[in-house]
């Protein structure tokens, strides 16, 4: 759980379903709603200000399994390359002129002359 901690900060709550690893998070100190998958409950807004749902993290994965399925398979040597470059290119929400030119080897304009 320190990884979620640090990943996410403390006092922050944590919304999940109901899987037993999660059921540590209360222990944690910080603030922990459920939705119940079993009970066909996706989302849910009981103050109409904060709802509860999980549905980021498991776009994620599905987004990971997609990526992932071209392959036919993963050998679990390259699995950590994998997930790796599925993670980068999740969380790069944009492309802009100046990441593009570094990708391509475009000199920075604080690079000196050779």
């Amino acid at each position: 759980m320190d990884l979620v901690t640090e990943a996410v900060g403390t006092g922050k709550p944590l919304p999940t379903d109901e899987w037993v690893a999660y059921s540590r998070v209360a222990k944690l100190g910080r603030g922990h709603a459920t939705v119940n998958h079993g009970a066909r409950e996706w989302a849910r807004d009981d103050d109409g200000l904060r709802e509860v749902h999980c549905n980021t993290m498991e776009g994620t994965w599905t987004g990971l399994r997609n990526f992932l399925r071209p392959f036919r398979g993963v050998s679990q040597w390259s699995m950590t390359g994998d997930v790796a470059i599925f993670e980068w290119a999740n969380n790069l929400k944009r492309a802009t002129d100046a990441f593009l030119g570094l990708l391509h080897g475009a000199p920075h304009s604080t690079d000196k002359a050779l």
